[in-house]
């Protein structure tokens, strides 16, 4: 069964600049390719990409931003060709929000380490989400003394304030509180007007309450 990628422009949506195209893209998990010659575009503002479980909704992002290797195809961000092996971090951003590699550090230190990479970091949403998402008691612990969820706020800090051109985001309500959720969805809502940047939300259905550019469904055929 091979994941079968659909695109629709969501209906109150603008037509809007592609921000991110990738043409060919085959790759994926394991020694046989998930993905075959697939072609995935991304509006400026926000995207949802949908699907059942197991459909393979992480997997594509993972591919998009270089954490799985692509065999073949193009990647062009902002009307630039990006390398599939390394796609740079300001370029297309993907974090795991469980931060596996991050047990020892604090939230300021892990976001420090990527703001290096990340030129056009916002302090101003990073202040805004810690508030926001109720992060402030939690700044000085370990992510190792963390909850799932607060752990995953983290990361998603991380995600929103980086400034990439593509920032792919995975389950971005799972394990929050109600507040928090409200939190994320004021967010995506701030962004989602944005002429020159993507975000692509991966979910079971589209985000509730975020003006939506472009929908991507993930099925399979056999």
């Amino acid at each position: 069964m091979l994941p079968m990628l659909h695109h629709a422009i969501a209906p109150t949506a603008e037509v809007r600049s592609t921000v991110l195209h990738a043409r060919g893209l085959t790759g994926g998990p394991g020694p046989l390719a998930l993905f075959h010659q697939v072609d995935v575009r991304l509006p400026a503002g926000v995207s949802a990409l949908v699907g059942d479980e197991g459909v393979g909704k992480t997997s594509l992002m993972r591919l998009l931003a270089g954490d799985l290797a692509a065999t073949a195809g193009e990647l062009w961000v902002g009307g630039g060709l990006v390398p599939l092996s390394r796609p740079q971090a300001a370029s297309v951003l993907w974090l795991d929000l469980r931060l596996p590699l991050h047990d020892e550090d604090t939230p300021e230190v892990f976001w420090t380490q990527l703001r290096q990479y990340l030129p056009d970091w916002s302090p101003e949403m990073q202040l805004s989400l810690v508030t926001d998402l109720q992060l402030k008691p939690h700044l000085g612990k370990r992510l190792n003394m963390l909850s799932t969820g607060s752990r995953r706020k983290v990361g998603l800090v991380a995600a929103l304030a980086s400034g990439a051109q593509v920032t792919l985001i995975d389950q971005p309500f799972a394990s929050l509180d109600t507040a928090s959720i409200r939190g994320i969805q004021n967010a995506l809502r701030a962004v989602a007007q944005h002429p020159r940047r993507a975000w692509l939300i991966a979910d079971y259905e589209p985000p509730a309450d975020v003006p939506l550019a472009s929908v991507l469904t993930l099925d399979t055929e056999a």
